[in-house]
Protein backbone atom coordinates (compact mmCIF):
# COMPACT_ATOMS: atom_id res chain seq x y z
CA UNK A 1 0.00 0.00 0.00
CA UNK A 2 2.84 2.31 0.90
CA UNK A 3 4.55 1.58 -2.42
CA UNK A 4 1.36 2.33 -4.35
CA UNK A 5 1.03 5.68 -2.58
CA UNK A 6 4.63 6.57 -3.44
CA UNK A 7 4.08 5.65 -7.11
CA UNK A 8 0.88 7.73 -7.35
CA UNK A 9 2.54 10.69 -5.67
CA UNK A 10 5.49 10.50 -8.07
CA UNK A 11 3.17 10.19 -11.11
CA UNK A 12 1.07 13.22 -10.07
CA UNK A 13 4.19 15.25 -9.31
CA UNK A 14 5.75 14.41 -12.67
CA UNK A 15 2.55 15.20 -14.60
CA UNK A 16 2.08 18.48 -12.76
CA UNK A 17 5.71 19.51 -13.37
CA UNK A 18 5.48 18.55 -17.06
CA UNK A 19 2.25 20.52 -17.40
CA UNK A 20 3.83 23.55 -15.79
CA UNK A 21 6.76 23.35 -18.22
CA UNK A 22 4.37 23.28 -21.20
CA UNK A 23 2.50 26.32 -19.88
CA UNK A 24 5.80 28.12 -19.28
CA UNK A 25 6.90 27.40 -22.86
CA UNK A 26 3.54 28.62 -24.19
CA UNK A 27 3.86 31.79 -22.15
CA UNK A 28 7.38 32.33 -23.47
CA UNK A 29 6.28 31.90 -27.09
CA UNK A 30 3.23 34.20 -26.77
CA UNK A 31 3.75 37.70 -28.12
CA UNK A 32 1.56 40.81 -28.01
CA UNK A 33 -0.51 41.59 -31.12
CA UNK A 34 0.37 45.20 -31.93
CA UNK A 35 -2.23 47.22 -33.81
CA UNK A 36 -0.63 50.64 -33.52
CA UNK A 37 1.16 52.97 -31.16
CA UNK A 38 -0.06 55.11 -28.30
CA UNK A 39 1.16 58.69 -28.44
CA UNK A 40 0.43 61.73 -26.29
CA UNK A 41 0.21 65.45 -26.82
CA UNK A 42 0.17 68.13 -24.14
CA UNK A 43 -2.45 70.67 -25.18
CA UNK A 44 -2.36 74.28 -24.08
CA UNK A 45 -5.72 74.91 -25.75
CA UNK A 46 -7.41 72.20 -23.68
CA UNK A 47 -5.13 72.53 -20.64
CA UNK A 48 -4.63 68.76 -20.50
CA UNK A 49 -2.70 65.85 -21.97
CA UNK A 50 -4.51 63.95 -24.72
CA UNK A 51 -3.97 60.33 -25.70
CA UNK A 52 -3.66 59.50 -29.40
CA UNK A 53 -4.05 56.01 -30.82
CA UNK A 54 -2.02 55.88 -34.03
CA UNK A 55 -2.29 53.28 -36.78
CA UNK A 56 0.60 53.21 -39.23
CA UNK A 57 -0.03 51.31 -42.48
CA UNK A 58 1.91 48.26 -43.60
CA UNK A 59 5.24 49.27 -45.10
CA UNK A 60 5.39 52.56 -43.20
CA UNK A 61 9.01 53.63 -42.83
CA UNK A 62 10.01 56.86 -41.15
CA UNK A 63 13.21 56.96 -43.20
CA UNK A 64 11.77 56.71 -46.74
CA UNK A 65 10.11 59.35 -48.90
CA UNK A 66 6.61 57.86 -49.01
CA UNK A 67 3.93 60.00 -47.39
CA UNK A 68 0.39 59.04 -46.38
CA UNK A 69 -3.08 60.56 -46.01
CA UNK A 70 -4.22 61.06 -42.43
CA UNK A 71 -7.64 60.10 -41.07
CA UNK A 72 -8.51 61.91 -37.83
CA UNK A 73 -11.02 59.84 -35.87
CA UNK A 74 -13.16 61.43 -33.17
CA UNK A 75 -14.16 59.04 -30.36
CA UNK A 76 -10.89 57.30 -31.14
CA UNK A 77 -10.34 55.43 -27.87
CA UNK A 78 -9.51 51.72 -28.06
CA UNK A 79 -12.92 50.89 -26.51
CA UNK A 80 -14.74 53.21 -28.92
CA UNK A 81 -14.22 53.31 -32.70
CA UNK A 82 -10.47 53.01 -33.20
CA UNK A 83 -10.11 49.25 -33.66
CA UNK A 84 -12.95 48.65 -36.10
CA UNK A 85 -12.14 51.74 -38.20
CA UNK A 86 -8.53 50.56 -38.43
CA UNK A 87 -9.88 47.24 -39.69
CA UNK A 88 -11.93 48.96 -42.41
CA UNK A 89 -8.99 51.10 -43.50
CA UNK A 90 -6.59 48.16 -43.58
CA UNK A 91 -9.06 45.98 -45.51
CA UNK A 92 -9.91 48.66 -48.08
CA UNK A 93 -6.25 49.47 -48.66
CA UNK A 94 -5.17 45.89 -49.39
CA UNK A 95 -3.42 45.82 -52.77
CA UNK A 96 -5.97 43.39 -54.21
CA UNK A 97 -8.82 45.71 -53.18
CA UNK A 98 -7.20 49.15 -53.48
CA UNK A 99 -10.37 51.05 -52.62
CA UNK A 100 -8.51 53.67 -50.58
CA UNK A 101 -4.83 54.60 -50.24
CA UNK A 102 -2.82 53.30 -47.32
CA UNK A 103 -3.43 55.81 -44.56
CA UNK A 104 -2.37 56.87 -41.09
CA UNK A 105 -5.20 56.90 -38.55
CA UNK A 106 -5.12 59.26 -35.59
CA UNK A 107 -7.67 58.17 -33.01
CA UNK A 108 -8.29 60.99 -30.55
CA UNK A 109 -9.17 59.34 -27.25
CA UNK A 110 -12.23 60.81 -25.57
CA UNK A 111 -12.09 62.83 -22.37
CA UNK A 112 -15.38 64.77 -22.29
CA UNK A 113 -17.16 64.61 -25.64
CA UNK A 114 -20.01 66.93 -24.58
CA UNK A 115 -17.44 69.57 -23.66
CA UNK A 116 -15.30 69.10 -26.76
CA UNK A 117 -17.94 68.48 -29.45
CA UNK A 118 -20.62 71.08 -28.64
CA UNK A 119 -20.84 74.82 -29.06
CA UNK A 120 -22.72 77.01 -26.51
CA UNK A 121 -26.45 76.34 -26.44
CA UNK A 122 -29.36 78.66 -25.73
CA UNK A 123 -31.45 75.79 -24.38
CA UNK A 124 -31.49 76.26 -20.60
CA UNK A 125 -32.45 72.67 -19.85
CA UNK A 126 -29.44 71.37 -21.77
CA UNK A 127 -27.16 73.76 -19.91
CA UNK A 128 -28.54 72.44 -16.64
CA UNK A 129 -28.33 68.77 -17.64
CA UNK A 130 -24.91 68.99 -19.33
CA UNK A 131 -22.96 71.69 -17.46
CA UNK A 132 -19.59 71.05 -19.17
CA UNK A 133 -20.85 71.66 -22.71
CA UNK A 134 -20.04 74.47 -25.10
CA UNK A 135 -16.27 74.40 -25.70
CA UNK A 136 -15.96 73.11 -29.26
CA UNK A 137 -14.12 76.31 -30.18
CA UNK A 138 -11.21 75.18 -27.98
CA UNK A 139 -11.23 71.72 -29.54
CA UNK A 140 -11.19 73.22 -33.04
CA UNK A 141 -8.18 75.33 -32.02
CA UNK A 142 -6.54 72.20 -30.61
CA UNK A 143 -6.98 70.43 -33.96
CA UNK A 144 -5.76 73.38 -36.01
CA UNK A 145 -2.88 74.78 -33.98
CA UNK A 146 -1.64 71.77 -32.04
CA UNK A 147 -2.73 68.33 -33.23
CA UNK A 148 -2.33 68.67 -37.00
CA UNK A 149 1.12 70.34 -36.70
CA UNK A 150 2.16 67.66 -34.17
CA UNK A 151 1.15 64.79 -36.49
CA UNK A 152 2.65 66.43 -39.58
CA UNK A 153 5.97 67.02 -37.83
CA UNK A 154 6.24 63.52 -36.35
CA UNK A 155 4.79 61.25 -39.02
CA UNK A 156 5.10 60.87 -42.80
CA UNK A 157 1.98 62.72 -43.93
CA UNK A 158 0.71 64.38 -47.08
CA UNK A 159 -2.00 67.01 -47.61
CA UNK A 160 -4.93 64.58 -47.71
CA UNK A 161 -6.76 64.98 -44.38
CA UNK A 162 -10.04 63.32 -43.38
CA UNK A 163 -12.17 63.72 -40.26
CA UNK A 164 -14.67 61.08 -39.12
CA UNK A 165 -17.32 61.89 -36.52
CA UNK A 166 -20.57 60.24 -35.43
CA UNK A 167 -23.43 61.58 -33.28
CA UNK A 168 -21.97 64.49 -31.24
CA UNK A 169 -18.77 63.83 -33.18
CA UNK A 170 -20.83 64.34 -36.34
CA UNK A 171 -22.11 67.63 -34.94
CA UNK A 172 -18.53 68.71 -34.31
CA UNK A 173 -17.34 67.63 -37.76
CA UNK A 174 -20.21 69.65 -39.26
CA UNK A 175 -19.20 72.71 -37.25
CA UNK A 176 -15.62 72.40 -38.53
CA UNK A 177 -16.93 71.96 -42.08
CA UNK A 178 -18.94 75.16 -41.89
CA UNK A 179 -16.59 77.34 -39.85
CA UNK A 180 -13.12 76.03 -40.81
CA UNK A 181 -13.68 74.02 -44.00
CA UNK A 182 -10.04 73.99 -45.11
CA UNK A 183 -8.89 72.10 -41.98
CA UNK A 184 -9.79 68.88 -43.82
CA UNK A 185 -10.48 68.02 -47.42
CA UNK A 186 -12.68 65.00 -46.65
CA UNK A 187 -15.50 64.97 -44.14
CA UNK A 188 -17.25 61.77 -43.05
CA UNK A 189 -20.24 62.91 -41.01
CA UNK A 190 -22.46 60.18 -39.57
CA UNK A 191 -25.75 60.61 -37.70
CA UNK A 192 -24.86 64.19 -36.71
CA UNK A 193 -26.59 65.50 -33.58
CA UNK A 194 -27.80 68.61 -35.39
CA UNK A 195 -30.63 68.90 -32.87
CA UNK A 196 -28.15 70.61 -30.52
CA UNK A 197 -29.26 74.19 -29.75
CA UNK A 198 -32.46 73.47 -31.67
CA UNK A 199 -30.67 72.98 -34.97
CA UNK A 200 -28.98 76.38 -35.02
CA UNK A 201 -25.92 75.02 -36.87
CA UNK A 202 -28.10 74.46 -39.94
CA UNK A 203 -28.40 78.26 -40.19
CA UNK A 204 -24.63 78.79 -40.09
CA UNK A 205 -23.18 80.67 -43.06
CA UNK A 206 -19.96 79.43 -44.62
CA UNK A 207 -17.51 80.42 -47.34
CA UNK A 208 -17.72 76.76 -48.37
CA UNK A 209 -20.99 77.73 -50.04
CA UNK A 210 -19.52 80.56 -52.11
CA UNK A 211 -18.27 80.41 -55.69
CA UNK A 212 -14.71 81.39 -54.72
CA UNK A 213 -14.16 78.45 -52.37
CA UNK A 214 -11.30 76.71 -54.19
CA UNK A 215 -10.24 73.73 -52.06
CA UNK A 216 -11.33 70.36 -53.41
CA UNK A 217 -13.56 69.05 -50.62
CA UNK A 218 -15.56 65.83 -50.44
CA UNK A 219 -18.39 65.42 -47.94
CA UNK A 220 -20.16 62.22 -46.93
CA UNK A 221 -23.29 62.48 -44.77
CA UNK A 222 -24.77 59.19 -43.58
CA UNK A 223 -27.82 58.61 -41.40
CA UNK A 224 -29.89 55.59 -40.40
CA UNK A 225 -33.50 55.15 -39.39
CA UNK A 226 -33.07 57.02 -36.13
CA UNK A 227 -36.28 58.92 -35.43
CA UNK A 228 -36.95 61.67 -32.91
CA UNK A 229 -34.20 63.61 -31.20
CA UNK A 230 -33.97 64.22 -27.40
CA UNK A 231 -35.38 67.74 -27.64
CA UNK A 232 -38.47 69.53 -26.37
CA UNK A 233 -39.25 70.77 -29.85
CA UNK A 234 -39.69 67.64 -32.03
CA UNK A 235 -36.93 67.04 -34.56
CA UNK A 236 -36.07 63.98 -36.65
CA UNK A 237 -32.46 62.86 -37.14
CA UNK A 238 -33.00 61.81 -40.76
CA UNK A 239 -34.65 65.11 -41.63
CA UNK A 240 -31.86 67.18 -40.09
CA UNK A 241 -29.18 65.15 -41.89
CA UNK A 242 -31.06 65.59 -45.16
CA UNK A 243 -31.32 69.35 -44.55
CA UNK A 244 -27.56 69.49 -44.02
CA UNK A 245 -26.94 67.60 -47.25
CA UNK A 246 -29.25 69.96 -49.17
CA UNK A 247 -27.47 72.95 -47.67
CA UNK A 248 -24.08 71.60 -48.75
CA UNK A 249 -25.34 70.69 -52.22
CA UNK A 250 -26.49 74.30 -52.56
CA UNK A 251 -22.88 75.49 -52.69
CA UNK A 252 -21.87 77.63 -55.65
CA UNK A 253 -18.37 76.19 -55.58
CA UNK A 254 -17.47 73.62 -58.21
CA UNK A 255 -14.86 72.15 -55.87
CA UNK A 256 -17.29 70.65 -53.37
CA UNK A 257 -18.77 67.15 -53.75
CA UNK A 258 -21.57 66.03 -51.44
CA UNK A 259 -22.83 62.46 -50.93
CA UNK A 260 -25.96 61.76 -48.88
CA UNK A 261 -26.45 58.17 -47.77
CA UNK A 262 -29.63 56.97 -46.09
CA UNK A 263 -29.26 53.57 -44.42
CA UNK A 264 -32.76 52.54 -43.25
CA UNK A 265 -31.53 49.16 -42.01
CA UNK A 266 -29.23 50.86 -39.46
CA UNK A 267 -29.99 52.81 -36.29
CA UNK A 268 -27.99 55.27 -34.20
CA UNK A 269 -26.12 52.46 -32.44
CA UNK A 270 -25.31 50.31 -35.48
CA UNK A 271 -24.65 52.78 -38.28
CA UNK A 272 -20.99 53.71 -37.76
CA UNK A 273 -19.25 50.70 -39.29
CA UNK A 274 -21.46 50.38 -42.38
CA UNK A 275 -21.51 54.12 -43.04
CA UNK A 276 -17.71 54.43 -42.96
CA UNK A 277 -17.46 51.46 -45.32
CA UNK A 278 -19.94 53.13 -47.69
CA UNK A 279 -18.11 56.44 -47.47
CA UNK A 280 -14.89 54.89 -48.73
CA UNK A 281 -16.66 53.68 -51.87
CA UNK A 282 -18.16 57.10 -52.51
CA UNK A 283 -15.19 59.29 -51.61
CA UNK A 284 -12.64 57.09 -53.41
CA UNK A 285 -14.33 55.90 -56.59
CA UNK A 286 -12.33 53.28 -58.47
CA UNK A 287 -11.93 54.07 -62.16
CA UNK A 288 -13.51 51.36 -64.34
CA UNK A 289 -11.05 49.08 -66.07
CA UNK A 290 -10.91 49.47 -69.86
Amino acid sequence: MKNIFIILTFTFSTTFTFGQKIKAKQAESAKPFILGVIDEIQSKELAEKRVLNIYLPEGYNQNDTTTYPVIYLLDGSAHEDFIHIVGLVQFNSFEWINQIPKSIIVGIATVDRRRDFTFPTTIKEDLKTYPTTGHSDQFISFLETELQPFIEAKYKTNNDKTIIGQSLGGLFATEVLLKKPTLFNKYIIISPSLWWDNGSLLNQTSNLLTANFNQQTDIYIGVGKEGLTPTEIPRVMEVDANLLAKKMKGTKSKNVNVFFDYLPQENHATIMHQAVSNSFRLLYPIAPKE
